[in-house]
């Protein structure tokens, strides 16, 4: 009611003030353009990855999809939307936290080849996050914290910066029109799906460019007298569109809504379709990238060992592979799972199989062996498109793990050391990074663009991006003491996982 009530207030008391100043800044740009001769607002970005073969592609025809998604989880029916409020006490953005308010654009911008898009810091963010539930409606439930009854909202307000360089907001348009007639693949488990939504949230109902965020780096090129006099204005303006949601009338703009045109039986593969560019995004289930025969609900409850066939890949996604521009493969924490390994069609050990009467082989002789075929396949396959393998993620479970009552209570982000990688998050990374450095070199001889996204800096210091309690629609409702599920692992929605896209698109169009 506070903020409806603030919403009507502005509207009838201050809309002057709001027009005025947006006059103000205008008339200041129209300045700059006349008389300092400023570049234009947006890079040019080339579209190198649209040749003639890939134009011809024909535009992938739509099925009808009438049977509904199954339900997961008993939840009354939900609000359509919970819009975001001023970031609440509970963010702290002073400098003794993770950063300083927004710097001043330095003189000298750092070389180029000299980036690291992985190590950086969580600054603060006034103008918050580029969609919400209301504006997305592919949100899965168990992620949509907003809708789910989440209480504070600071997690909102951050954003990634590499300390080295500068890395520009996602630009959906740009990026859609780069990416016409091509297709992408997410390809993985649920973090994949996960972060499958983020990116068609940002690409269906999108900021183009963040407000404060493309103001301020168009201050750069301002004399310095008139820097400082815009530079204060522009941040007021972009705390009161937050805090107003007004922002969508300034830079929220409907790019076009994505298509769902395939899913599979149990709804874990799926395909979106973005007609007028005819451009598709899949995401394509493959938790162990191997063959796999799986007995285990939705809730993550099994009722026998996985049987894993460490040297046969999963054709969900190889049948697919040579038809794919572009795809971001990954695995990782379903190999800690009961398992009973197979190899030439012969059970040659396990992982937590007792009363088997079988060799206890850990999940690491697993990892390496897959992940060392999925690569090598990979690194010969003289495909002839981006591909990105993503390591795994850490969680933030304390006081136990995801079946045993662990929980993540963070409201703001960790300060730089202040969180360690788990030990078994450790062997996990070991095993992907030098799967990965020896498949690089092989793809490299081949003439394959195999690239690296370990974003494991930049999620570690964000125990309050997850879910916790709130993967369940308003879990203490009815009992403020009730003991519920907690997720840790997997990100609310909008939330620090959208700022992988940022660095995706970097690394696929600038890089």
């Amino acid at each position: 009611m506070k903020l409806i009530w603030r919403l009507k207030s502005l509207n009838k008391y201050n809309n002057w003030i709001f027009k005025l100043a947006i006059a103000t800044l205008l008339l200041g740009f129209a300045f700059r353009l006349l008389f300092y001769q400023s570049s234009s607002f947006e890079p040019n970005i080339e579209t190198a990855f649209a040749d003639s073969t890939e134009l011809s592609k024909e535009p992938v025809s739509s099925v009808d999809i009438s049977k509904p998604p199954p339900v997961t989880v008993d939840i009354p029916k939900p609000p359509l939307a919970a819009d975001i409020p001023k970031p609440t006490s509970s963010a702290n953005t002073s400098k003794d936290s993770l950063s300083a308010d927004l710097q001043e654009p330095d003189d000298e911008t750092p070389q180029k080849g000299k980036c690291d898009l992985f190590t950086g810091d969580w600054i603060p963010n006034p103008s918050g996050p580029m969609y919400t539930n209301s504006t997305c409606s592919l949100i899965e439930g168990h992620q949509n914290c907003m809708r789910n009854g989440r209480t504070d909202s600071g997690y909102l307000f951050w954003r990634w910066n590499p300390r080295d360089c500068q890395l520009p907001p996602f630009n959906a348009q740009r990026f859609l029109e780069v990416m016409r007639n091509k297709r992408w693949a997410l390809i993985g488990d649920s973090i994949s799906r996960n972060h499958v939504q983020s990116l068609l949230c940002i690409l269906s109902t999108c900021c183009y460019i963040d407000f404060a965020n493309c103001m301020m780096h168009h201050l750069q090129s301002y004399p310095k007298n008139l820097m400082h006099i815009y530079k204060g204005l522009i941040m007021w303006l972009a705390s009161e569109i937050a805090v107003t949601n007004m922002i969508r009338h300034v830079s929220k703009v409907k790019v076009e809504q994505a298509v769902e045109v395939y899913h599979d039986e149990e709804y874990k593969s799926k395909r979106w379709h973005f007609p007028s560019y005819n451009f598709t995004i899949s995401n394509i289930w493959s938790p162990f990238l191997v063959k796999a025969a799986i007995f285990e609900d939705n809730d993550g409850v099994s009722t026998s060992e996985v049987q894993l066939q460490l040297d046969k890949l999963d054709t969900n996604w190889t049948n697919l592979y040579q038809g794919l521009d572009y795809m971001i493969i990954s695995t990782g924490k379903w190999f800690l799972k009961a398992a009973i390994y197979h190899e030439n069609d012969t059970v040659v050990g396990c992982h937590i199989c007792p009363g088997r009467n079988l060799t206890e082989k850990g999940f690491v002789f697993a990892y390496e062996k897959a992940l060392r075929y999925v690569m090598n396949f990979i690194a010969t396959s003289k495909h002839k498109g981006l591909i990105f393998f993503r390591t795994s993620t850490p969680d933030h479970f304390e006081n136990g793990e995801w079946h045993n009552g662990g929980n993540c209570t963070k409201t703001t982000p960790a300060k730089e050391g202040e969180i360690e990688l788990k030990d078994l998050n450790k062997i996990l990374r070991t095993v992907e990074l030098a799967e990965f450095e020896k498949a690089s070199a092989k793809a490299a001889e081949n003439g394959l663009n195999l690239k690296l996204l370990d974003f494991t800096n930049l999620l570690l210091s964000r125990p309050d991006g997850h879910p916790g309690p709130y993967r369940q629609f308003h879990p203490f409702a009815q009992d403020k003491n009730a003991k519920v599920q907690n997720d840790c692992l997997h990100w609310c929605l909008p939330g620090p996982i959208d700022y992988w896209n940022d660095v995706i698109m970097e690394m696929a169009i600038n890089g």
